[in-house]
């Protein structure tokens, strides 16, 4: 039997495909690259914003066809599944498996059945899965922590994730360990609120105790997401500084720059306390890398609110930001109890924000050149002979092909900016050494 799987989404998404399709191994499926080769298609949802679930809702009317034509099992995981709109979706499309993002340990269950098989259930055990390292993999992810406490009237996590359990240090430490052994040199701990870590559990470390016992298993690049600036303490901010391997990438979403549309989103702060983060940061670490998440056009912005946020942009002087316009999603209080605001509206304020990235992204990126850094460089680049990478604040950089033959740590001494890339020369491998495969072709 073979499975293919499709992952939209975050990190979360991926690092849960990863969980599947290893179990599935375990199973004796066979896992292919295309839905053709395929009898069993596990799609892995998003419901965040709307245009992923446009996206999974095309996909399962061309798998319904394939269905009626071959008989292909179909598979649903992830947020939407857990939503009303996910389980109309799966009726209309004859969906055979349907799992929330709790349930994902019920699948061998799933496949034994003889019949449509749908668990929403929100089950612990899915914390305690150690998958086995991805093949060949520089990189992994490791869930530390599921679900979501904060209760934003944009988001619709809480209820498809559940409220926040933090994982077992143990389980923790040991996929860790495991990672290492397997070759992987850079791990980003996930979880919807990392900072969150271990406030659920009486006896477990905090998320900056965790951080200090992480950085020192000799991984030599760790980062993390995603952070809540209400959770992002002091002690954290210690931690990164006195933590070598702990890399000096900081996402902290700030959403909005106006006091009156943060309240509206329920947010739990204000610009002045986010602001004291960035101060508290920039004062620990100052060679940080620094991130955000904006919505634009939330309900009720006016064009006052919006230029708030513009300033706060000019203030913080972000690196690099994730922009997004607002999207209404069903189940959400801003769904049942705002206006949206016209698109055309929305349109123009992301166009003139994305023009404010890309001016502090250049001028940051411009810092860079000149200096050296380190590369985890990991395959090939659009752009035709470089291979493409990224340094520990998260900035892609592209070397020569020629340079960099192989996947691995490289020392580069970035010589050109854009808003968007850097371009660099190699200067030396680091160890450990690169892995000895050559760059996939074709």
């Amino acid at each position: 039997m073979r499975a293919h799987i499709i992952t939209y989404g975050c990190q979360m998404n991926e690092y849960d495909s990863h969980l599947v399709a290893s179990e599935l191994v375990s199973l004796g499926w066979e896992l292919v690259d295309s839905v053709e080769e395929a009898d069993f298609v596990l799609v892995n949802t998003c419901a965040v914003r709307g245009k992923p679930v446009e996206k999974v809702r095309s996909l399962l009317g061309q798998l319904r066809k394939e269905k009626e034509r071959r008989g292909l099992l179909i598979g649903m995981m992830g947020c939407l599944a857990q939503l009303d709109e996910g389980q109309q979706m799966a009726k209309k499309f004859g969906v055979d498996v349907l799992l929330g993002p709790g349930a994902l340990t019920s699948l061998p269950e799933a496949l034994k059945a003889n019949e449509r098989f749908w668990d929403l259930t929100f089950r612990e055990d899915v914390l305690d899965y150690i998958p086995p390292p991805p093949k060949g993999a520089l990189s992994a992810h490791v869930t530390i922590i599921r679900g979501c406490n904060h209760h934003c009237t944009y988001c619709i996590v809480p209820t498809t994730r559940g409220p926040e359990v933090s994982r077992h240090p143990d389980l923790i430490l040991k996929e860790i360990e495991l990672l290492k052994q397997a070759g992987v040199v850079e791990v980003t701990l996930l979880g919807q609120n990392v900072n969150s870590y271990g406030k659920d559990q009486p006896g477990f470390p905090s998320f900056a105790e965790l951080l200090r016992m992480v950085g020192g298993m000799g991984i030599p690049r760790v980062r993390f997401l995603t952070s809540h600036p209400v959770n992002f303490t002091d002690d954290i901010i210690e931690a990164i500084a006195e933590t070598p391997a702990i890399c000096r990438y900081i996402h902290l979403p700030v959403q909005s720059g106006s006091d009156r549309v943060l309240r509206r989103m329920a947010r739990e702060y204000r610009r002045a306390h986010y602001l004291e983060r960035i101060r508290k940061i920039r004062e620990a670490l100052p060679d940080a890398v620094l991130s955000t998440d904006i919505i634009v056009g939330f309900p009720g912005e006016t064009e006052e609110d919006f230029q708030e946020t513009l300033s706060l942009y000019d203030e913080v002087g972000y690196d690099q930001a994730y922009m997004f316009i607002y999207s209404p999603r069903p189940g959400t209080p801003a769904y049942k109890h705002f206006q949206d605001l016209p698109r055309e509206v929305k349109v123009e304020r992301l166009m003139r924000l994305i023009e404010k990235q890309k001016e502090w992204s250049y001028r940051r990126n411009l810092e860079w050149v000149g200096k050296t850094v380190e590369v985890l460089v990991r395959g090939e680049a659009k752009e035709e002979g470089f291979v493409q990478g990224h340094d520990r604040g998260n900035h892609p950089v592209l070397v020569p092909a020629s340079q960099a033959p192989v996947p691995g740590l490289y020392q580069v001494e970035i010589k050109q900016a854009t808003p968007h890339l850097l371009f660099g020369e190699v200067v030396g491998a680091k160890a450990p050494a690169p892995i000895p495969c050559p760059w996939p072709r074709g």
